[in-house]
């Protein structure tokens, strides 16, 4: 079966991504009559996003794909769904260049036509803190309670939240069962205040496939690896190995 084409708008009425060519909504009625209207269609959204990119300098927040390429992974409807909404879209990502080693991680906030990214890195930490560290860097910076959707490709920081395990961990002192003998949870530090920023805001956790094409995630991937490279990190001061 062919793919389903997505057409990205860059100039025209309503720039974004499109995943329909006729009616109201679709991308016919952003760029029809406009002579300076630049669009393209593709047979993928990694596709149409690479190339809005290129094209506008930056990554279109302005989707309207309402099909998933692949079942049950409509990222981008939620996406969508969410801004219109008024919720803030939140992306993040984290990993170390070895595990335990130099690490980074990435985050990027839309809201409305708003678009914020951030970045840090530490001299030795691990995947798992910087996994955590993107997501409570971007609740940080938003200053009012708001209610978010935020996508991460960490089963571990999306179960660990989703499941209830950060929480159980804190009622038990931050002590797990593992092997029949209590042991203390590791990146306790990290989870106390990522639960501390989920009790101040309405945070929905989304687990997406890292590497699958989903720009934004691709966009944190790249914000997380540029700020391992930057000169004099810091310590992790919570890493204790």
């Amino acid at each position: 079966m062919a793919k389903h084409k997505i057409y990205a708008v860059v100039s025209g009425r309503a720039p974004g991504l499109y995943d329909e060519w006729f009616g109201a909504e679709g991308a016919e009625a952003q760029v029809k009559g406009l002579p300076n209207a630049i669009y393209k269609s593709f047979q993928s959204r990694a596709e149409a996003e690479a190339w809005y990119r290129e094209r506008a300098g930056r990554a279109p927040t302005n989707i309207r794909i309402r099909r998933a390429e692949e079942p049950g992974e409509d990222y981008f409807g939620l996406h969508r769904e969410a801004l219109a909404a008024g919720k803030v879209v939140v992306y993040t990502d984290g990993g170390a260049m070895v595990n335990p080693g130099v690490g980074g991680y990435g985050a990027v906030l839309l809201h409305h036509d708003k678009r914020k990214e951030l970045s840090g890195g530490f001299a030795r930490t691990t995947n798992n803190r910087m996994e955590l560290m993107a997501c409570i860097a971007a609740l940080q910076l938003l200053k009012k309670p708001a209610t978010i959707v935020l996508f991460s490709d960490s089963s571990y920081v999306v179960n660990g939240i989703a499941k209830g395990w950060a929480q159980r961990w804190r009622a038990n002192g931050w002590q797990r069962v593992e092997g029949g003998k209590p042991e203390p949870v590791k990146n306790a530090d990290l989870w106390a205040l990522l639960l501390e920023e989920c009790e101040r805001h309405t945070v929905q956790f989304v687990q997406v496939k890292g590497h699958a094409g989903a720009t934004e995630n691709e966009r944190c991937h790249e914000l997380a690896s540029a700020a391992m490279g930057r000169a004099n990190l810091p310590a992790d001061a919570g890493f204790a190995g």
